[in-house]
């Protein structure tokens, strides 16, 4: 009797082990044939490495959320961030160790591609450092940013990395944040929630112009005190001139404003705090505040986005350091007078030609500045080439206020043209 059972349960152990083995074949079948449709699906939608961008940017892939990351969005993703790097990347800094990066960021959107491309020319050619820019524009003026920045020659080209982002707002109020005031200009409130692992980052808009190597300003970094998550200048040194301490219908940071043409933030920092606000007991996280934000004063602020940034620094004071108006000069600090000493005493580091400046007659020398740089051939003789023609060109201005001044506009640009003109020597 008990040889029977234990044939029994011999035959009973083979025919499970049978069936295991046969389900498991099934099932092994079955995941790669599913993963042959797959690859079959990503060959075809990703041909190569420009064309896979190309779709990616035009709308063909559209599942990638940077706001928000669902299962739909992880393909999405990938194709992003893959085309962002494939093509992006440049040789390392010739000649110097490999560094921590300054990472700068610009949004760029309708008619500013030259403007940004001169930007980011005076960003390369006074900076010692390595850099790396992440520019976020629309997607016709993808291949425009390529096509220049590759042209530059090696010895700049290897100074610099780059990535090329889509402009993506939050699917809610996506259109309303897009007009919010210039074209895409609030992109720069969702810098933190889309550059995930990016520790710190310089936002400029795109009429900056730097006279002094950026990495200058990038040190202010390492003066963060424990509360600080970003650093601006003030929007006026001068209060009765000022515009927000007279116009403003919201709150807004200090005696005067700030300004965010030019914005070092710690982005690890600004996506932990929990920020104090007017529209609940509740500190929110950055995430978390911006479209309450919105809908509150949207009827209110006249300059979007940077009144916003305003707001929020109102109520957390403490969470902002403050860098002098020679960082980020604008017409303001001259048209009704001289009223920013610092610069008056050390020359202007960076030139913020806001107001459309740059390309019309009403400030003649924030345009000669912009013209002599845009027009310098890299490489060039840079007494001969940028510093006497931009002096001579300044002349043009001296019946404006601005113009009287004008001294502070070539006193640092002079010990940046040193710089160049001592490299130009070494390469010889």
């Amino acid at each position: 009797m008990r040889r029977y059972i234990r044939a029994l349960l011999v035959c009973t152990l083979f025919i499970f082990g049978s069936l295991l083995y046969t389900f498991n074949q099934l099932v092994s079948s079955l995941e790669s044939d599913n993963h042959q449709a797959r690859a079959h699906r990503t060959r075809a939608a990703d041909p190569g490495p420009r064309e896979s961008n190309d779709r990616c940017n035009s709308g063909l892939v559209t599942h990638w959320d940077p706001y928000q990351m669902t299962p739909s969005a992880v393909c999405g993703q990938k194709c992003f961030m893959e085309t962002a790097v494939r093509y992006t990347m440049a040789p390392a800094f010739v000649g110097h160790q490999r560094s921590e990066p300054v990472r700068l960021a610009v949004v760029t959107c309708g008619s500013r591609l030259n403007e940004s491309l001169t930007m980011l020319k005076s960003a390369v050619l006074f900076s010692y450092t390595n850099l790396h820019f992440y520019i976020f524009a629309e997607d016709e003026l993808h291949a425009g940013f390529r096509q220049t920045l590759e042209s530059w020659p090696p010895k700049y080209r290897s100074k610099f990395n780059y990535s090329i982002y889509p402009i993506t707002f939050p699917s809610e109020n996506g259109r309303e944040w897009k007009k919010l005031f210039k074209p895409c200009a609030s992109q720069r409130l969702f810098l933190p929630l889309i550059l995930k692992e990016v520790d710190s980052l310089l936002y400029v808009d795109t009429d900056i112009l730097f006279l002094r190597p950026v990495e200058d300003l990038w040190k202010f970094l390492s003066g963060f005190n424990g509360s600080h998550v970003a650093a601006m200048a003030p929007e006026h040194e001068e209060p009765r001139i000022g515009w927000y301490n007279r116009f403003a219908r919201h709150p807004y940071y200090g005696r005067t404003g700030v300004n965010s043409g030019v914005m070092l933030m710690n982005l690890t920092r600004i996506r932990a705090k929990h920020f104090k606000n007017d529209m609940t007991r509740v500190n929110l996280k950055w995430h978390e505040l911006l479209m309450p934000l919105l809908h509150k004063y949207k009827l209110n602020i006249t300059w979007g986005d940077q009144d916003l940034l305003n707001i929020i620094f109102h109520y957390n004071p403490e969470s902002l350091s403050v860098f002098p108006c020679q960082w980020n000069y604008r017409p303001d600090h001259c048209i009704y007078g001289s009223n920013c000493v610092a610069a008056e005493q050390h020359g202007i580091y960076i030139l913020h030609g806001n107001r459309g400046v740059y390309h019309d007659d009403k400030q003649p020398v924030f345009r000669a500045v912009y013209d002599v740089i845009q027009k310098y051939p890299f490489g060039g003789d840079a007494v001969h080439g940028l510093l006497l023609p931009l002096e001579e060109k300044l002349k043009d201005g001296e019946h404006t206020y601005c113009g009287r001044v004008r001294h502070i506009f070539t006193k640092q640009l002079q010990e940046s043209v040193k710089g160049l003109q001592r490299d130009r020597e070494k390469t010889r």
